[in-house]
């Protein structure tokens, strides 16, 4: 290269550097990996010989290293002692020396021959820099940049520079962005693939939702509040269970915040998406009562059934309140017992009275059959003994007519 290129050279490699996050040093030292493989295509293989590129200058120099011996047994790899003082005044025996090889028209045309190597490294180590990079934020809540949706539903967000989309499954159903908009996104596990990086990015886990809740409030994110566990569907409802071993401290308080302001940013973030703060209870029986609210809940007995012993929560609600304990669609119970981990079987008061009441009758039924049966038999008992004593006087008086 010429002293213009060259300079032009190592400003590219700084642009590089730049723009792209690839050290420049990690650069110069793959192009001179590459430069030395094209030199030993076209020159032979050959063990002593190493390129070097000035970091100042960009020049390009192809030196043969040679051991300084007594007597040169092969010229490619030794040189003699008088010939390297010659070159070089303090050497010695056993010195290695590097001699420059005389390589124009190598140095015109192998940088040409390495390019795509090179840019295949820049390629690696652009990938490498981006698998870094979302390696740094996994398993965390950051703020993305909206910048588009493609036609079958999936996001295009900007986070931190670094390109990335969303999955339209990834997404709540009332998610809707104009370009430009700022939002919150949960990075979860990220894979380095032999093509590119793979990331697991959502709207829809329960995560991002734990993560706001963090960013939120200081109580949970400084552990004094812990989040036992999270039901949510997204972009309808969500159910959030928490504890504290505070007994003085108002935990859904701290949760709501002071004229619901702390919850009210959360779902403004989840566009509009209810929150239900549950406090946790060791005792599953009132954990399922909180759980059900707003439904006011009578009783909660809780049995075993099935093979797999399933926890089965029976739940005893008034009759006016059980549409509420079920919630529209179902949702109110069935976030609860994702939210406990147990099956709720939701009854009015009514129904229980009504099984009571169809028991006792079943039970004076089988009373009532009992007695009858009881009677019948007594009077097919009377009546064989009446047949057997009329019988019998009738051979009586037969005997005594003969």
């Amino acid at each position: 290269m010429k002293g213009k290129d060259q300079k032009i050279f190592l400003e590219a490699l700084d642009e590089l550097e730049k723009e792209k996050g690839i050290l420049k040093e990690e650069l110069l030292e793959t192009i001179e990996t590459a430069l030395l493989a094209a030199y030993k295509k076209n020159y032979g293989e050959r063990d002593n010989v190493k390129v070097i590129i000035n970091r100042n200058s960009g020049d390009v120099k192809v030196f043969s290293q040679k051991k300084v011996v007594e007597v040169v047994e092969n010229r490619d790899d030794e040189i003699s002692l008088e010939d390297a003082v010659s070159l070089k005044k303090r050497s010695k025996l056993g010195d290695i020396l590097d001699l420059e090889i005389n390589a124009e028209n190598f140095k015109r045309n192998a940088i040409q021959n390495a390019k795509q190597i090179v840019v295949q490294k820049v390629r690696e180590c652009e990938k490498r820099n981006i698998f870094n990079k979302f390696k740094e934020i996994e398993n965390t809540i950051v703020s993305a940049n909206f910048r588009k949706t493609d036609e079958k539903g999936n996001l295009y967000v900007d986070i931190n520079g670094l390109e990335a989309i969303i999955p339209a499954k990834e997404l709540s159903s009332v998610d809707s962005f104009k370009q430009g908009d700022r939002i919150k996104v949960f990075v979860g596990e990220v894979e380095e693939n032999t093509k590119f990086t793979k990331t697991f990015i959502s709207r829809k886990s329960e995560e991002l939702l734990r993560g706001l809740l963090k960013l939120e409030i200081p109580e949970i994110e400084e552990g004094i509040i812990e989040i036992k566990n999270i039901a949510r569907e997204a972009g309808s409802r969500a159910k959030v269970a928490v504890y504290s071993n505070d007994k003085n401290l108002d935990v859904k308080g701290a949760c709501i915040g002071r004229n619901g302001m702390r919850i009210q940013t959360i779902i403004d973030e989840l566009q509009g998406e209810k929150i239900d703060i549950v406090l946790w209870n060791e005792d599953v029986k009132e954990f399922v009562k909180n759980a059900l609210n707003p439904a006011q809940v009578l009783s909660v007995e809780i049995v075993e059934e099935g093979e797999d012993n399933l926890k089965v929560a029976k739940v005893v609600v008034a009759e006016n309140q059980l549409s509420l304990a079920i919630g529209k669609k179902g949702q109110n119970s069935r976030l609860a017992a994702r939210l406990c981990g147990v099956k709720i079987d939701i009854h009015t008061g009514s129904d229980e009275m009504a099984g009571s009441e169809e028991d006792e009758f079943k039970e004076k039924s089988a009373f009532q059959d009992s007695l009858d049966e009881t009677e019948n038999t007594e009077k097919t008992s009377d009546s064989q003994n009446d047949i057997e004593v009329e019988e019998s006087a009738f051979a009586v008086l037969n005997e005594d007519g003969e």
